[in-house]
């Protein structure tokens, strides 16, 4: 009877292992697009930036290298640490030539740069 009872376990430990064998592997990461992406802002102005990361971690950064994150109105503001998070901040982002001196210093002081 036991002999019955461990030919069945083992049994339906193989029919597990099999299974478990024939799925369908999950995808693997996918990089972003590395182009150069023309955003219209809500503003009516064109910020140019690129996506970098895969699907898992990913972030956007001005052609020049600044962190940018969409705020909840849907604009393109610059990224800044919030207690080890990254947050929008109120600086709506511009391309480096449109960029007032303002912003200017704001990135100086608390600007995340990425390396392109």
């Amino acid at each position: 009877m036991k002999q019955v009872f461990w030919m069945i376990i083992i049994g339906l430990g193989m029919v597990v292992s099999a299974q478990a064998q024939s799925r369908p592997q999950a995808p693997q990461r996918v990089p972003a697009y590395r182009g150069v992406i023309e955003r219209v802002q809500p503003t009516g102005d064109t910020l140019h930036i690129y996506l970098r990361g895969d699907e898992r971690k990913h972030y956007t950064i001005t052609i020049d290298g600044w962190q940018v994150r969409e705020n909840k109105k849907g604009v393109l503001c610059y990224a800044r640490k919030f207690f080890g998070f990254v947050k929008s901040s109120r600086y709506v982002a511009h391309d480096e030539h449109l960029r007032t001196d303002e912003e200017k210093n704001y990135l100086r002081r608390k600007g995340i740069k990425k390396d392109l």
